[in-house]
C-alpha cells in the first residue's frame, strides 16, 4: 500500500497513529505524527506546528528512530489459533464485567503468579505511557529494551508490575474454570480467548520506525505531555 512512499504523515490522536503504524510497519516506512487529539504521546508535533512540519518534511530535516514491537501468539488445545502484533501493548481482559478472569502469568516458561482480576497488560517501553501506565505500571524510557507485564485490578497479595529482559517470553494462561476472556492488541484488534487459552508475548521481529523533528529528551516529552509540575527545580550545579 505504501510502495514508493518515503514518509507517512499521520494527523490525529494516538489511536490514529496506532492505525497508521499498521501500514508503516509492514512497509518499513517511517511515520510522523501530528497530534489532533488530546495527549498525543506518539506524535512529534501539534496542529499549530503544521506549517513547520511541512517545511521540515519537504527538506528532509528529520531523523528516524526504531521502536520495538511485540509479537503475540494465542494457543488453544495445543494449537496456534491466532497471531498478531502490537506497538504499545497486548492485553488479556475479562469479557464479562461482573466476573473475574482467573489467570496464571509466566515468564520464560516458569510460572509467576495465579490471580483473579480484570486482566493483564503486556507492553513495550513505548506502551508504558499508555494502558500499562493506567494500570499502575512504570514509565520506561524508549531506549531501554524491556518487556512489561502489568496486572489489571488483581485480587492477589503479589500483583506488582514486572519488567523483564527483551529476550523474555511472557505468557498469560486463562484458567479452564474461568469465563472466556478477550485479547486486545493496541486497543484496536481483538479476538476471543476461550477458557484454557494461552497467550504468548515476545519481542517483535519487525519494529515501527518513527520520524523525529526535535531533539527533545524523553524526560521533557513526559513533562510536557502529562503537564507535570516541575516548579522549584534547580538542576545540577555547574
Amino acid at each position: 500500500m505504501l510502495d514508493g512512499c518515503e514518509l507517512l504523515v499521520v494527523l490525529g490522536g494516538d489511536g490514529t497513529l496506532l492505525r497508521g503504524a499498521e501500514f508503516a510497519r509492514v512497509s518499513g516506512v517511517p511515520m510522523l505524527g501530528v497530534n489532533l487529539g488530546r495527549v498525543g504521546f506518539l506524535a512529534e508535533a501539534e496542529r499549530d506546528d503544521l506549517d513547520k512540519v511541512v517545511d521540515r518534511v519537504v527538506t528532509r530535516q528529520y531523523e528516524v528512530e526504531e521502536r520495538m514491537t511485540i509479537d503475540v501468539l494465542v494457543r488453544n488445545d495445543g494449537h496456534i489459533v491466532h497471531t498478531d502484533w502490537a506497538l504499545n501493548e497486548a492485553s488479556v481482559e475479562k469479557a464479562a464485567r461482573e466476573r473475574l478472569l482467573e489467570v496464571v502469568t509466566e515468564v520464560d516458561n516458569r510460572p509467576v503468579s495465579r490471580f483473579g482480576g480484570d486482566g493483564v497488560v503486556c507492553a513495550t517501553p513505548t506502551g508504558s505511557t499508555a494502558y500499562a501506565f493506567s494500570a499502575g505500571g512504570p514509565v520506561v524510557w524508549p531506549e531501554v529494551e524491556a518487556l512489561l507485564m502489568v496486572p489489571i485490578s488483581a485480587h492477589a497479595l503479589f500483583a506488582k508490575p514486572l519488567v523483564t529482559s527483551p529476550k523474555s517470553v511472557l505468557a498469560v494462561e486463562v484458567q479452564p474454570q474461568t469465563p472466556h476472556g478477550v485479547l486486545w492488541c493496541d486497543g484496536r484488534r481483538t479476538v476471543e480467548l476461550p477458557a484454557g487459552a494461552r497467550v504468548e508475548v515476545r519481542r517483535g521481529a519487525v519494529p515501527v520506525r518513527l520520524a523525529r523533528l526535535h531533539h527533545a529528551s524523553f524526560t521533557d516529552r513526559l513533562v510536557a505531555k502529562f503537564a507535570l509540575p516541575v516548579a522549584g527545580w534547580r538542576g545540577a550545579p555547574h
